[in-house]
């Protein structure tokens, strides 16, 4: 029994990714559109210090926050303005293309 849950535990974190993956070249095109301005075009060039670094970041991450600002959950009227342009899939294409962007992100100091 024990073994039984033990991998089906492993199934659903395994497939647990595919409930968020996006399509990194949409994303690329939908982040031209609506991000780039203010982050770059890969999400790396912030046009102003309070406006965060995106590429490398976690898709599940982005996922949220732009989820967040969609509803309100997460307060920022810019951002709940462009978040509100974007449908499911746009944000989950979005989240896929910053989070396969290299950055500075990840580097160990």
């Amino acid at each position: 029994m024990r073994r039984v849950l033990t991998i089906a535990t492993l199934a659903a974190l395994a497939a647990a990714p595919a409930a968020w993956a996006g399509d990194a070249a949409a994303g690329k095109a939908k982040a031209a559109q609506v991000c780039a301005a203010c982050h770059g075009p890969e999400g790396n060039k912030p046009s102003a210090p309070d406006q965060p670094i995106l590429a490398g970041q976690y898709p599940d991450y982005l996922i949220k926050a732009l989820t967040d600002y969609k509803s309100g959950k997460r307060a920022n009227p810019i951002m709940k303005g462009f978040a509100s342009t974007l449908s499911e899939k746009d944000i989950e294409d979005v989240a896929a293309w910053f989070s396969s962007q290299s950055s500075d992100l990840h580097t160990i100091r």
